[in-house]
């Protein structure tokens, strides 16, 4: 399977988990609004998944796939097995003894993640509770990481991506079924979040099954491969999870401001991340194994041209994604959650938040793509050090902005940081020659341009017409801005082709010039 058909896969499976998240949070925003229990609840899923980030998707997969494709191409499948299979002993006594802790100490934990929440105790137990109730759910997703892993480097993409369709499932589920047994939609909600990780952990045990990569426990032993994973794993959390501990900052700092100020950054962020979950995480996941095959055998023309189209194809999608969601935002978030306890108060809140995300969609992007470029080669420390200095700059910006944006400077910081973090990333790329931007990409950038300013004139004419024509029912908003959004992505794709920014014969050249090491 190609490298293009690849990124295809992931991205179609990943946009269903989307419209199923979006589901969800359509349904979370219209029972619980932005108030106690929603942010109580939000903090409960961020802290699970910020370890996630941190220990699985993000530094554990840049360092697992590298050592276990490189297993499997010098010592066999037999071998790989056998590192996979004590990787796995040694992860869960880990993580087992972790959770144990938190489980015990979460109320210190709460005061060093939310401590404004102290101030409203009510908020701040429920937010206990909860968070001891998904917690668990962090042994689940870094076992689901691995086995990931272990798939994606043969190939095989489809299982790992469609395990958040799963997770959105379970959470849907707790949401309606659960919630009138428990006591709030927030208990019921966080047993989705626990049920959710055991579900997919079995789901991925059986598609690894299918490519007899079965994996036995045994006494975890700290063998000289183990070593070297975790040498790569623990500098590589920070570097791969620069997005997720800006994230986690912006929660720090809004637990401090007036009750909902959480749950309005929730759901912005939520609508920032269906693009680039779609396209930005399907490149990074993809990128980084075919990388590794290329590096290890010494093709770095080829390498070289992998990181100078993905870097394209990343912009191709993310800048006309972040200029609608700049100027749409109010109306896709009043279209999509203000019904309910989501007010009209609520609903232009969480606008201006996403307005302030949305100019950095196309720097999380770059840093989907980039950072594999150092993964890939085995170095975890580079990254860790710019990371380590745009969190920095992020806090620092956050608590400048909170004083005259309230929770929207949050958002802006964040935006700030992440397009810091993609500088730095390409200068330490370009000084090492890991990365030279070619002519290509340097044409397509004119091109994402001008299809970019074509679709901004398409927009605000749009947005008049609109507005001098439709009423304010539903249907006709839905209408109106469903019209509204074709017509700017047909007007992107138009000029896109016309300038030669997207064309058949690239995607050809491109299978053709890479086709070996895109297969394994």
């Amino acid at each position: 399977m190609g490298f293009l058909k690849n990124i295809a896969t992931v991205s179609m499976l990943t946009f269903l988990s989307r419209i199923l998240g979006f589901l969800r949070d359509v349904l979370i925003a219209a029972l619980l609004g932005a108030g106690s229990v929603a942010d109580a609840f939000f903090v409960a899923l961020k802290l699970p998944n910020f370890f996630r980030s941190l220990t699985a998707e993000g530094a554990f997969n840049a360092a697992f796939i590298p050592l276990f494709g490189r297993a499997v191409s010098e010592d066999g499948k037999s071998s790989a097995r056998e590192f996979a299979s004590s990787v796995l002993s040694v992860m869960i006594l880990i993580l087992f003894g972790f959770i144990s802790l938190t489980q015990i100490f979460m109320p210190f934990l709460m005061y060093a993640f939310a401590p404004g929440f102290s101030e409203d105790p009510s908020r701040f137990n429920l937010a206990i509770d909860l968070t001891r109730i998904t917690f668990p759910y962090l042994l689940f997703v870094s076992l689901v990481a691995l086995l990931g892993g272990v798939l994606n480097s043969f190939n095989k993409f489809a299982a790992a991506a469609s395990t958040p369709i799963i997770f959105n499932v379970c959470l849907i589920g707790g949401l309606l079924i659960l919630s009138p047994l428990v006591e709030t939609p927030g208990h019921g909600l966080a047993w989705g979040v626990a049920i959710a990780g055991v579900v997919q952990f079995l789901w991925l045990i059986i598609a690894c099954r299918r490519i007899d990569m079965v994996f036995f426990l045994r006494w975890p032993r700290v063998t000289p491969q183990i070593k070297r994973l975790f040498k790569l794993v623990i500098p590589g959390a920070i570097g791969a999870g620069v997005i997720q501990i800006n994230s986690l900052l912006g929660i720090f700092i809004a637990s401090f401001l007036p009750a909902g100020a959480v749950s309005f950054l929730f759901y912005a962020d939520r609508l920032t991340q269906l693009p680039l979950g779609v396209i930005g995480v399907a490149i990074g996941t993809v990128i980084l194994p075919a990388l590794t095959r290329q590096i290890s055998h010494g093709d770095h023309v080829s390498a070289l041209e992998t990181m100078n189209r993905s870097i394209e194809l990343g912009l191709v999608f993310s800048v006309p994604a972040g200029l609608g969601l700049l100027f749409l935002s109010s109306p896709i978030v009043e279209l999509l959650f203000q019904r309910g306890a989501f007010d009209v108060a609520t609903s232009k809140a969480t606008a201006l938040a996403l307005s302030a995300y949305a100019p950095g969609l196309p720097a999380y992007f770059m840093i989907k793509v980039l950072a594999p470029g150092f993964f890939a080669r085995g170095d975890t420390v580079t990254p860790v050090k710019i990371a380590g200095l745009c969190v920095m700059g992020n806090l620092i910006l956050s608590i400048i902005f909170v004083q005259f944006f309230d929770h929207v400077g949050i958002a802006l910081a964040t935006s700030i940081s992440a397009w810091v973090s993609v500088a730095l990333l390409l200068g330490a790329l370009t000084r090492r020659e890991f990365l030279k931007i070619d002519g290509r990409l340097g044409w397509s950038l004119l091109g994402i341009f001008l299809s970019s300013a074509g679709m901004l004139v398409g927009l605000f004419l749009g947005r008049w017409v609109i507005t001098n024509t439709f009423s304010d029912t539903f249907f006709e908003k839905c209408v109106a801005l469903g019209v509204l959004i074709i017509t700017c992505i047909f007007v992107y794709g138009l000029i896109a082709v016309l300038t030669g920014v997207v064309s058949l014969s690239k995607i050809k050249d491109f299978k053709r010039e890479n086709g070996d090491y895109l297969d394994p």
